[in-house]
């Protein structure tokens, strides 16, 4: 897949799309084949930074001791103290809500085995458990600012259950050029986690969030009609 088609499916939907009264976000949906998702290692679960991010603010929590309290505060949406932690383990409603608030939580280290044991349920089924390949568990003396500004353009990019992984690329406020870096980035990071790479893709699926969609194929890029959307 080229830059081109991807520029050729934005001219699509932003010519096809009703108005709507709303920002929207560009949706993108990454069909893929000849995956056995039972099997774990041809499964997706991994992350891509794009340059420009979602369009939209991610919500960051911080989980930590005294050491961090103050950076957390000034850097993050949200912070949980380690000394607070008794009422989360005793609430499943607080940690649901935690969980639900929030796009991406960060653990002080060397308080891993308590946030495993009072969030590893709740975060873990959502796939939200502060995760070390992505840098989001750090010792007590890190600068947490580069690392809540990374996040802020980072997406997961996710298939467990059904061959696509979906993902918001931008909002329609954001400049074509920033929509379609973040595209290539988000496209190139899925093609080389796979195991067929190119191979294993079936085709691409571009729209706004109420807005019918514009399909690439290796053979065309093409929009679907807003009628044969809707029966979906």
């Amino acid at each position: 897949m080229n830059k081109e088609n991807f520029k050729k499916a934005i001219e699509l939907i932003k010519k096809n799309s009703p108005e709507r009264k709303f920002k929207q976000s560009y949706d993108l949906i990454i069909n893929l084949k000849d995956l056995d998702l039972k099997k774990p290692d041809q499964q997706v679960n991994t992350w891509t930074t794009t340059r420009y991010g979602k369009g939209k603010p991610v919500k960051t929590c911080a989980l930590v001791g005294p050491e961090l309290a103050e950076q957390a505060k000034e850097n993050c949406d949200t912070v949980v103290m380690h000394a607070d932690f008794p009422k989360y383990a005793e609430s499943k409603l607080l940690s649901k809500k935690l969980a639900k608030e929030h796009d991406f939580f960060i653990a002080q280290a060397n308080i891993m085995p308590d946030v495993a044991k009072t969030f590893g349920r709740i975060l873990g089924s959502r796939g939200k458990m502060p995760n070390p390949k992505l840098g989001c568990v750090v010792p007590p003396n890190t600068n947490l600012k580069p690392l809540v500004e990374k996040l802020q353009r980072t997406l997961p990019l996710i298939a467990k259950t059904e061959l696509s992984v979906k993902c918001p690329a931008g909002t329609q406020e954001m400049p074509d050029e920033q929509i379609l870096d973040n595209i290539q980035a988000i496209y190139n990071t899925l093609v080389s986690v796979l195991p067929g790479e190119e191979r294993n893709i079936q085709n691409i699926q571009i729209k706004f969030t109420m807005g019918p969609p514009a399909t690439i194929t290796q053979k065309e890029v093409k929009m679907q009609k807003a009628e044969e959307a809707a029966k979906k």
